[in-house]
């Protein structure tokens, strides 16, 4: 579950009502993974405590790069929120995204930071740009596929534990460059037709690529 703001404060309305929520999914059994922004030690607590299992806050690019992209808050804001996630004990899903005009060496710093964290990311959602009209990274060319392939690779070796995640920019990639991916090393895919502003590939294509392949999926366990 996300939620499009910078970040939640214990005490405001709006996060009392993210941990009702919270409290009514997990009775349902379902393990619950929320992306809010920037957090601290308290509100991490609490969101472990209503049942939250798993948080996503994406370090984006590496911290070289980051100012290229974001103005409105640091590199170290993101790591500030993701050591007060493990902290608390909850899961961390961790990645970035690619296609932004970073080097092949920022990508690499990428992951050195990620595979830095103790303990590391249990997850690891890897984002291809999908390049909006009026936005300042519009004209970016597309990730070559080639690219994406090497860098999931090179994502399994530096997080032999992880879930390699492909995440947005399937839509983009041929069946033949998704398989490369999974062969490569990914083990995870975001399923539905929409991945928040973006099209997804149809549920009932992705069960089909899957089964060509003869991967199967399997059901979710609490990290």
């Amino acid at each position: 579950m996300g939620a499009a703001w910078r970040g939640v404060r214990d005490g405001s309305e709006k996060f009392q009502g993210v941990l009702e929520i919270v409290q009514e999914v997990s009775r349902l059994g379902m393990e619950v993974c929320v992306t809010l922004g920037e957090i601290g030690s308290v509100e991490a607590r609490k969101l472990k405590a209503a049942g939250v299992t798993v948080y996503n806050h994406n370090i984006d690019t590496s911290p070289e790069f980051y100012p290229e992209i974001v103005s409105t808050h640091t590199f170290q804001d993101r790591l500030d929120t993701i050591a007060a996630v493990q902290e608390s004990g909850m899961s961390v899903c961790c990645g970035g995204i690619i296609g932004m005009g970073e080097s092949e060496g920022d990508r690499l710093r990428m992951l050195e930071v990620s595979s830095n964290f103790d303990p590391p990311p249990e997850s690891v959602p890897i984002n291809c740009l999908m390049a909006m009209p009026g936005t300042p990274l519009a004209n970016q060319p597309p990730v070559d596929i080639f690219d994406l392939v090497c860098l999931v690779a090179v994502t399994r070796i530096a997080l032999p534990k992880a879930r390699v995640r492909l995440a947005a920019g399937r839509t983009r990639f041929s069946r033949e460059g998704q398989a490369l991916c999974f062969f490569a090393g990914a083990n995870s895919i975001f399923y539905g037709d929409k991945l928040l502003t973006a099209k997804n590939p149809a549920g009932d294509v992705d069960v089909a690529l899957l089964r060509e392949l003869g991967l199967h999926s399997r059901g979710a366990t609490a990290s």
